[in-house]
């Protein structure tokens, strides 16, 4: 896989949903001639509330309003919510509405996990943050540790492309194809900074392992610092030989973890991987102040990627995501400082020593939910990845 970088972009960094929500409500409001949204969670609450009525503000004075939700991560969207987009004029898809419970059937897994938007084709977004409150509930616990980005410049025309791609085959399986498709507002990709950049997508067709890759590239050549942040870290034996590697060839690799149990088989099964990796070298750290969802890393401080994709199976080899590679040491230095002040304020180092000898009552939950784990994954056909 060879990532197609466009120069001459500016790209900006959004951090939570404090930063992005108000960025990406302006442009709805802004629009004049189409937009598009593809969101994995869109909930009925204040965020998705406010956000829903700019886009039916929108609809109602004649843009083109095209938003694209996951059956799974969305099946809780209030139809009330989904009457009043399709009532303003908006068009609504839902990417896999039916899902078997109880199944592991691999293509149920197949979910559209991509936190995409791309406005009269003059500004897209590009990150990890769903339509949902920032803090959920609100007021209990500091904002969910995030990130996105605003780019604009000579990369909107592949975003642009990617949301139209997607929504037309959704539109097309849902039956709700427009005998012609025509794209409503030019795509404004003149040059608008100095930014390298590459959109790196994730699909059951041609991109299947793009995302893996390009995380993989970057690792190999890594001669300094590894920095990833990642909420659901379970990656496969390619991923953790390579970030092994590249510990014991003295390139400093630290991750950023989630510290609270927020879903208790992913949260225990991940943390069967720590011994291998602490004897490495490969520092880890678990966010506890607030939760982490973020999927960012920083390379030698001048390669970033910021996007949907978490490090794990679902996002590796099911899910399709979206993240954007940007070589840039501007960028990257500062998500580096993002990334460095959460380590030094609200994440907690996991000692070697202490890891080692753990308890066997803390050992047991571990060990059975990594076995469960691989037994899932077994049975969905991609445990010998994993």
């Amino acid at each position: 896989m060879i990532v197609e970088y466009f120069p001459g972009n500016r790209i900006t960094l959004l951090r939570s949903g404090a930063e992005y929500f108000p960025a990406l409500e302006a442009a709805i409001r802004s629009a004049r001639h189409e937009l598009y949204l593809e969101t994995y969670i869109f909930k009925g609450d204040a965020t998705g509330t406010r956000v829903a009525e700019a886009l039916c503000q929108a609809a109602r004075r004649g843009v083109a309003v095209h938003v694209l939700v996951d059956g799974f991560g969305s099946s809780d969207m209030p139809k009330e919510l989904a009457q009043e987009l399709t009532d303003a004029g908006a068009e609504l898809l839902v990417y896999r509405p039916e899902i078997a419970r109880f199944r592991f059937r691999k293509q149920r897994l197949r979910r559209m996990h991509r936190k995409l938007a791309v406005v009269d084709g003059r500004v897209a977004f590009v990150g990890g943050i769903n339509i949902i409150d920032d803090v959920d509930p609100p007021g209990n616990a500091p904002p969910r540790f995030d990130f996105a980005v605003t780019l604009e410049g000579p990369l909107l025309l592949p975003i642009q492309e990617a949301a139209e791609h997607l929504w037309r085959r959704v539109a097309w399986v849902r039956l709700k194809v427009r005998k012609r498709f025509r794209r409503r507002a030019a795509v404004d990709d003149a040059p608008k900074g100095s930014q390298l950049a590459a959109l790196v997508v994730r699909d059951n067709f041609r991109h299947r392992s793009d995302i893996e890759d390009a995380y993989l590239a970057a690792i190999e050549s890594a001669q300094d610092e590894i920095l990833i942040a990642n909420a659901y870290f379970f990656p496969g034996i390619r991923f953790r030989r390579c970030l092994v590697q590249a510990a014991r060839r003295g390139v400093r690799v630290i991750l950023l973890l989630q510290g609270r149990v927020e879903y208790a088989l992913q949260h225990y099964a991940s943390r069967a991987l720590y011994g291998s990796l602490l004897a490495a070298g490969v520092e880890i750290y678990e966010y506890h102040k607030g939760y982490l969802h973020a999927k960012v890393a920083v390379v030698d401080r001048h390669w970033a990627t910021v996007g949907s994709s978490n490090i794990d199976p679902f996002s590796l080899f099911l899910a399709r995501e979206a993240n954007l590679v940007i070589e840039d040491r501007d960028f990257a230095s500062e998500l580096r400082r993002s990334l460095h002040a959460a380590l030094e304020d609200g994440a907690l180092v996991v000692e070697s020593g202490r890891w080692m000898h753990l308890p066997i009552w803390r050992r047991i939950p571990i060990w059975i939910s990594y076995g469960i784990g691989r037994f899932i994954m077994g049975v969905i056909g991609i445990g010998g990845q994993v």
